[in-house]
């Protein structure tokens, strides 16, 4: 089973590394993909470059086999559309279970991705929940969870794709768009990120603007 883990990166941050370390002892994955965004299709382009956002990222899952990197999206021309992206590790991967990892905003706003109703197809779809929070009322995600939502996580191991989970994952409250404000204050940020990739971040001079 081949988790991925998409987002911008910019940069990296104890956030994401504490989703994805909760979730590769949760879920017998067989490996986690952190998935770098290249052109995002529906937000301004990130701060730092391809080859910053992978150096990061490179250093804070330094010592974590279970994590690696995927670069498709980076390296591919164009805006980035998760569905392409699933495609293209369907055809790599064949009949492997794969996994979409996406926040509760995310899931929320999935109608609007570019060809969303393929998604399902192509890999289950892991939500991290908000306690509280649930979907509109009569609208296309309560449909896409009344057809696919399973409450058995093994289920998603045994097949493909074509099924929903939603999972409770504890946050740790940071985003990287603070890290970016911090950094351009030069405020401390030693409790938000690897103290590698802060490291980083200075010696490259990013973030001071």
């Amino acid at each position: 089973m081949i988790g991925i883990f998409g987002g911008t990166f910019d940069p990296v941050h104890n956030g994401h590394l504490h989703v994805a370390k909760a979730l590769s002892k949760a879920l017998p994955f067989d490996e986690l993909r952190l998935l770098p965004c290249g052109e995002p299709a529906h937000r301004a382009p990130p701060k730092a470059s391809v080859d910053d956002r992978i150096g990061m990222l490179q250093l804070a899952i330094e010592g974590m086999p279970s994590l690696l990197i995927d670069e498709r999206e980076v390296r591919r021309q164009g805006p980035s559309y998760m569905v392409d992206t699933l495609a293209s590790l369907r055809k790599e991967l064949g009949d492997e279970s794969l996994v979409l990892i996406i926040g509760w905003d995310a899931f929320v706003g999935l109608p609007r991705w570019h060809r969303w109703q393929q998604i399902i197809e192509l890999a289950h779809l892991l939500v991290m929940q908000r306690p509280g929070h649930s979907v509109e009322p009569g609208g296309e995600l309560v449909q896409l969870l009344q057809q696919h939502q399973t409450d058995d996580v093994s289920e998603l191991a045994g097949r493909a794709s074509g099924s929903v989970s939603l999972q409770t994952v504890d946050a740790v409250d940071v985003s990287s768009t603070e890290v970016r404000a911090r950094f351009a204050a030069k405020e401390d940020v030693s409790d938000l990120l690897p103290v590698a990739v802060s490291a980083y971040i200075k010696e490259q001079h990013l973030y001071l603007s």
